[in-house]
């Protein structure tokens, strides 16, 4: 048997690397607002959602109140905890961002040499929004974008650049989410994320990011536009 100091000294390692219940609590609610799980406009109380998570209500309140710093969220003192909707203004200032950002990630790929590892991964991205594509599934295409964005970001080598764009990406998806399937099929975005990739494998930085630019561009402006035509902003 081992000392019961090493073991005590192990057991309390194993337990720091398990998450908080608040880091739980915000990671769950994250991915229930970004999946529309819990719809813009909704209300809860604290009490409602901690019964959902299965915790009490102290990790629910303090994840709540780091959602409310991304913008998911507004917490009401005394009226509970209301999920924001999504707003076109807002949209547009983050697709901006993102253009310039993801524009310059594009740029630093570009500049350096792929490993065998980092083309294979990127292929892979690009065979799954193909093969979901093909099978009308657009559930698994913006999965498959989303993980094509993040190796984007992981290509360009700027961790501080991941980091800040990462920021950005739950109200993206989540936008994606509420009008996948109200938005044309999304052929011509498979064939820019292949021409990207293509400059990118060439390393033609200026290419890279010009196409790169482009795309978010043009996915800002359909997005506000569904956005506005359906009345999401509006709950």
């Amino acid at each position: 048997m081992k000392p019961d100091r090493q073991q005590d000294t192990e057991e309390a390692q194993a337990a720091a690397k398990q998450p908080s219940q608040t880091q739980r609590a915000t990671t769950m609610l994250r991915d229930m607002i970004v999946s529309n799980q819990l719809p813009a406009g909704a209300s809860y109380l604290e009490s409602e959602l901690a019964e959902m998570l299965g915790m009490s209500r102290t990790p629910v309140r303090e994840a709540a109140m780091v959602l409310e710093t991304q913008g998911l969220v507004e917490v009401r003192p005394r009226r509970g905890i209301r999920i924001l909707p999504l707003s076109p203004q807002d949209m547009r200032e983050i697709y901006q961002i993102l253009t310039e950002l993801e524009g310059l990630a594009a740029e630093q790929a570009a500049a350096r040499k792929l490993t065998r590892s980092e083309e294979r991964a990127v292929e892979k991205s690009l065979s799954e929004m193909e093969a979901a594509l093909e099978a009308d599934d657009r559930e698994a295409w913006a999965a498959a974008d989303k993980r094509f964005h993040q190796l984007l970001l992981t290509l360009s080598g700027n961790r501080r650049l991941e980091a800040l764009v990462e920021s950005y990406n739950d109200q993206v998806h989540r936008a994606r989410m509420l009008t996948v399937r109200l938005r044309p099929s999304p052929v011509k975005s498979n064939r820019d994320h292949r021409a990207l990739f293509e400059a990118i494998k060439a390393g033609d930085t200026r290419r890279a990011r010009a196409l790169h630019t482009a795309h978010r561009k043009e996915a800002m402006k359909l997005i506000i536009e569904l956005l506005q035509k359906h009345g999401f902003h509006q709950v």
